[in-house]
């Protein structure tokens, strides 16, 4: 009520009164305490406003009991029995004739908060719905009548923490596992908080226990304050794990995984995994059911964890469940934008699982920069090309291609290029398409869904090419046909044969062995020949007539041991002279008389034709006739200026001596025994002259 003017009055018990005015106010305090003698006493307030419209009045009966209004609690705590939440007790101080107390409560988080009214609580409240380990935020008021007086104001917030309680559910628990070798796997746990109503106080630690399936002991358990456990176990067994969560009052129930293959059975496999974008900060994802094995599909798992290539240390894997009648799953937990996620769909049934994988990302835009080509290898004519990751934190989401560029050095056409879809691992691919000899410039770029990356850092490589085997294959396998067929005419590979032998040079001749190394001479030593045969010359012309001219040999014995004449510069005959035969002398016949045996070859013996060696001279060719034929000892030795002697103790000691100069001109007799004693016998019945058409030679006998 508004007026120019206002005044109060109030009437009590007793014809009491109490009067006041005021200007222009709303609120108007009288000033005056009223005792509680008697609660019921009625009281009357009248207000009446002036202005220069006129004047109103309101008049408000009451009593003590209405508008009494007690003090807030004070002293207010609260005691746990035997520490424990569920025996917790709130004690306050009142004003003595309170009857009526309300209270609040509410966890410290929460901004609701629930109310509770008491009669006659005398100071004390029990609470049985108290969580464990939860912040509590306790007000008091209280009231002197049921019906009337006014409640007192809150009292001031009392704040305590329960007790902690043994906790209570179970671990979601996930795995990943990896084969190091054919014996030995790597095994990675991972498990989420429990919620704070689950914990039901503070987690000191985390117990994990190891157990083989087969017998269900116990072979390892540890304790650790993480939200993880690596280990590495047998491939050979079957192994379960079961983790705990611990606090002072407990542990939890332990959560008990058996650890298989999670993506072996491909029944379960589920089709057209995909991932898109919603928003910033989630991604969905969908996947179809795994076809005919749908119905026995118990729980789906969808797995991501962000790609940080090159890392060795990999950020731990989240992780989510949907029911079985569910295709799709919004995932946001630790999801950022321009971060690339490996997502992963798990059917699960009983023991066996099967699993797919897409990428995704919540938001994304060009890379920021193109790959770096780390190596260019050749290999068979083509190269190698080999690059290192883009840094994760600029790829700005998920790559899906690299693009290779190549182009000639120094040329001004348009790049060539190469498009590769994404891959982790391997960083490398290979080209085939380059020509020998040419130097190229190489680079990299990388593409998401929203464009293409600057390019990388160029490269050349210069491509040295490989031999084409194939060109010299074929013609040299036709050659070889052609060859074949040449020489498997008789006439033309005696042709060729002939060829070659005259192009053969002179040091790829054969040598005449020693006799001196062969077995004979070995088993039977040399001895002193006692008849020897003297061979003075053997001149042979080489015939211009169609029947040869017989050979003449004169056979000489001596008692003497091997002498060698050394010619003095012969000369030879004249041109249009005719080459003689040599006779020996009377004296030369005087001085060997004939062996009383005659020349037969005995049975059984040995002849080795290696005794007498006959050759031409250095210097002979056919056209020649005073080329010689000569005899020579077994002592000497083939070389390539002519014979040497392999045993220097049947040289003489010294020259004979000449008698007449004219016996330069005459052949010079060269002592030769090729037989033993015992086997030669006079010819004398063939006379003086011995042709070789009566002369025949056998392997192990000499006959006439």
């Amino acid at each position: 009520m508004w007026g120019r003017d206002l005044s109060w009055r109030l009437n009590g018990p007793n014809n009491s009164t109490w009067q006041k005015q005021c200007n222009h106010c709303h609120h108007l305090d009288l000033g005056i305490n009223l005792t509680p003698e008697s609660p019921e006493s009625s009281y009357v307030a009248m207000v009446t406003a002036v202005n220069n419209l006129g004047s109103a009045s309101f008049t408000f009966p009451f009593t003590f009991m209405d508008i009494v209004m007690p003090l807030p609690p004070w002293d207010i705590k609260i005691k746990f029995g035997n520490a424990s939440v569920s025996r917790c007790s709130l004690q306050w101080r009142d004003e003595d004739k309170v009857l009526l107390n309300r209270l609040r409560y509410r966890p410290r988080n929460s901004r609701s908060w629930n109310m509770v009214n008491t009669t006659n609580a005398k100071g004390r409240h029990d609470f049985l719905d108290l969580k464990p380990f939860t912040e509590y935020e306790f007000q008091i008021s209280s009231k002197l009548h049921p019906n009337k007086s006014i409640w007192s104001d809150w009292s001031e917030a009392l704040r305590i923490q329960t007790p902690e309680e043994e906790p209570t559910g179970t671990l979601d628990v996930w795995y990943m596992k990896q084969n190091i070798d054919y014996n030995r796997q790597q095994i990675s746990l991972y498990w989420k908080n429990l919620s704070v109503s689950e914990a039901r106080g503070k987690i000191l630690h985390y117990q994990v226990t190891l157990l083989e399936v087969a017998g269900g002991k116990a072979t390892l358990q540890n304790i650790t304050e993480y939200t993880s456990w690596t280990w590495v176990i047998p491939r050979t067994k079957k192994w379960a794990v079961a983790v705990s969560a611990v606090n002072s009052k407990g542990s939890s129930w332990p959560t008990r995984i058996n650890i298989t293959d999670l993506c072996e059975a491909e029944l379960l496999v589920p089709g057209q995994v995909s991932a898109h974008s919603e928003g910033m900060d989630n991604i969905m994802v969908t996947w179809e059911s795994p076809g005919k094995a749908a119905p026995a599909v118990q729980q789906y798992v969808v797995e991501w964890r962000a790609l940080h290539p090159g890392v060795v240390m990999q950020p731990p894997v989240n992780w989510l469940r949907s029911p079985p009648d569910n295709m799709s799953a919004l995932i946001s937990e630790n999801i950022k934008p321009y971060i690339c996620y490996e997502i992963r769909v798990h059917a699960l049934s009983g023991g066996q699982g099967g699993c797919d994988s897409t990428r995704g990302n919540s938001k994304h835009k060009a890379p920021l920069s193109g790959p770096y080509i780390n190596a260019i290898t050749e290999e068979n004519g083509s190269i190698f090309i080999s690059w290192d990751e883009i840094p994760a934190q600029e790829q700005m989401g998920c790559i899906l291609h690299y693009r290779i560029y190549w182009k000639e050095r120094d040329s001004n056409s348009q790049p060539q290029l190469c498009e590769i879809p994404y891959k982790f691992p391997p960083n490398s691919h290979p080209i085939d398409s380059l020509q020998p000899r040419v130097t190229y410039v190489l680079w990299m770029t990388a593409l998401t869904a929203d464009g293409e990356s600057a390019p990388g850092k160029k490269r050349e490589f210069y491509l040295q090419g490989k031999v084409n085997w194939s060109t010299f294959v074929a013609p040299s396998i036709c050659i070889g046909i052609i060859m074949v067929g040449i020489f498997s005419v008789h006439y033309t590979r005696q042709k060729v044969f002939v060829l070659l032998s005259a192009l053969r040079p002179q040091w790829c001749s054969r040598q005449i062995p020693d006799p001196a190394n062969s077995s004979w001479a070995t088993t039977y030593p040399i001895m002193e020949e006692k008849t020897q045969l003297h061979v003075d010359r053997i001149l042979t012309d080489w015939p211009t007539s169609e029947e040869p001219e017989p050979l003449v040999i004169s056979e000489v014995l001596h008692q003497v041991a091997p002498v060698v004449r050394h010619p003095l510069r012969p000369k030879w005959p004249e041109k249009g002279r005719g080459v003689q035969g040599h006779h020996p002398s009377e004296e030369d016949s005087a001085s060997s008389p004939p062996h009383p045996r005659a020349l037969t070859a005995e049975k059984g013996q040995l002849v080795d034709l290696y005794k007498v060696l006959g050759s031409r001279g250095p210097h002979s060719r056919p056209g020649n006739p005073a080329s010689p034929l000569m005899v020579l000892p077994v002592d000497y030795l083939p070389t390539h200026e002519g014979y040497l002697p392999s045993n220097i103790d049947y040289l003489p000691s010294r020259e004979a001596p000449i008698t007449d100069p004219l016996e330069e001109l005459e052949p010079q007799h060269i002592s030769l025994s090729i037989f033993p004693p015992s086997s030669l016998h006079p010819l004398t019945s063939c006379g003086e002259r011995l042709t070789l058409d009566r002369l025949k030679m056998g392997c192990s006998s000499l006959m006439l």
